[in-house]
């Protein structure tokens, strides 16, 4: 087998392999024969057919299978031969195949980039430090209160924070126009979900109260006809409403899994949960600083296309699972969301992924048992059963794959954070999970 590489651009190769007409021919002829004593041909005693008439009759069929897996074969010899490591499937070229000539094809296909890793002493990591204090347990509580709130009607003007229930009709020059009416609407008044001046034009009603609001469209209002409209509302108040938190009682305490204890047991719990969210923030934010600082570090590396295209659609299927399962075969996704959406995000994986998988060769990292012992029993101490958890992570393979990839991934940041500069920022438990601010807003403030 003769082989010669060719490097067309970047990360590109072309194989050119050429396989000697000998070895197709005794592989096809191998087969012929080893078919002779199953074929039956009229005229013939089986496994008596000529090899003539076995060559007319299925020559041409096994060639064709026989250059197949010898193209497939010899690519992969060729590979190995040549050290090369390829980032996609190969596009295939066939230049010559006829019988009695050698087997010659071109083999295309691009290869993962050489990366020199660098020094990462450089990198300075900013690490967030903050306590759960009691007073953030009450602001939490208090959060929780009022996502498990309900609205009681009392008879007083309408205030800010009040729900009411209204109808209203709305008109431009005496006509009404389309979305402009509802009965029995519930509106939260400084919630800012009608136009500037309606709920504050609410302000003050009481049940059975009537306006006429004059109000005006916003000049970017989405419907063009009402773009800076004068118009009309006639409104009714049927209701007035006030937020009512939840009490602190064993039925509130029951819905957030504490059964005893009362209240000392449920500030406990949701403690310990706000902690865990905290050591996670804190790890985020670090592990994001880190992962910034490698790729920084790394901006010349060229990139294989055929792993960006499998990254975007591996992006564009997410996101349609997002949208609400599965898309239906006849729509054209590509065109409701098109590469561009997802092209720098699967970039930045792309290179994170070559980055982190040549760091992990280079210093032998692998996963630590006991390391994938204590995240998974952190992850299941959060369920009623723990050790059904961490059964079920440890007699499914595929998950406990993906637990020790995480485990290795933390093993690498924990790695670099040990060569880098690490100074600590003291800040509020709001602060450390707050996301980090965009570049550009934090250019702004400077």
């Amino acid at each position: 087998m003769q082989v010669s590489i060719q490097t067309t651009t970047g990360l590109e190769r072309r194989l050119t392999i050429v396989v000697p007409a000998e070895r197709l021919d005794s592989e096809v002829t191998a087969r012929l024969k080893k078919a002779m004593s199953t074929v039956r041909i009229d005229g013939f005693r089986p496994g008596k057919v000529p090899m003539k008439i076995m060559r007319q009759r299925f020559g041409t069929g096994v060639r064709q299978e026989v250059v197949g897996e010898v193209m497939n074969q010899s690519f992969q010899e060729a590979i190995v031969q040549e050290k090369l490591k390829p980032a996609g499937s190969p596009q295939i070229e066939t230049k010559s195949f006829e019988e009695g000539t050698d087997l010659e094809f071109t083999g295309t296909f691009e290869v993962f980039p050489d990366i020199e890793l660098k020094d990462y002493t450089s990198i300075s990591i900013e690490k967030p430090v903050a306590d759960v204090t009691e007073s953030d347990v009450d602001q939490m509580i208090e959060n929780l209160r009022n996502q498990q709130s309900t609205w009681e009607v009392v008879e007083q003007p309408a205030a800010a924070e009040n729900q009411v229930n209204i109808d209203y009709a709305g008109t431009k020059d005496g006509e009404a126009f389309e979305g402009g009416s509802a009965e029995k609407s519930d509106l939260i008044i400084g919630s800012n979900s009608m136009i500037p001046g309606f709920e504050d034009g609410i302000v003050g009603m009481k049940s059975g109260d009537e306006k006429v609001l004059e109000l005006t469209f916003p000049e970017d209002y989405q419907a063009e006809e009402l773009k800076g409209a004068a118009v009309q509302f006639a409104v009714s108040v049927n209701s007035v409403s006030e937020k009512k938190l939840a009490e602190l009682d064993d039925e509130f305490f029951l819905k957030f899994g504490v059964k005893d204890g009362g209240v000392d047991a449920f500030r406990t719990e949701v403690k310990s949960n706000m902690t865990r969210e905290l050591t996670s923030a804190v790890k985020g934010k670090i592990k994001n600083q880190v992962m910034d600082s490698l790729l920084s570090l790394h901006d010349e590396i060229l990139l294989p296309q055929d792993l960006i295209k499998q990254e975007i659609s591996v992006l564009r299927s997410q996101m349609m699972q997002q949208f609400g399962g599965n898309a239906s075969p006849s729509l054209d996704l590509e065109s409701l969301l098109p590469d561009d959406m997802f092209s720098e995000q699967a970039e930045r994986r792309v290179k994170l992924g070559l980055l982190l998988n040549e760091y992990i060769i280079s210093k032998e990292i692998h996963a630590d048992a006991d390391k994938v012992k204590e995240t998974i029993e952190g992850m299941a101490s959060t369920y009623e059963d723990p050790q059904e958890v961490i059964n079920y992570y440890y007699g499914n393979q595929q998950q406990l794959q993906q637990i020790e990839s995480m485990v290795v991934e933390d093993m690498v940041v924990d790695n670099l954070l040990a060569q880098g500069l690490v100074t600590e920022k003291a800040c509020s438990y709001e602060e450390a999970l707050a996301p980090p601010a965009p570049a550009d807003a934090e250019a702004e403030g400077k």
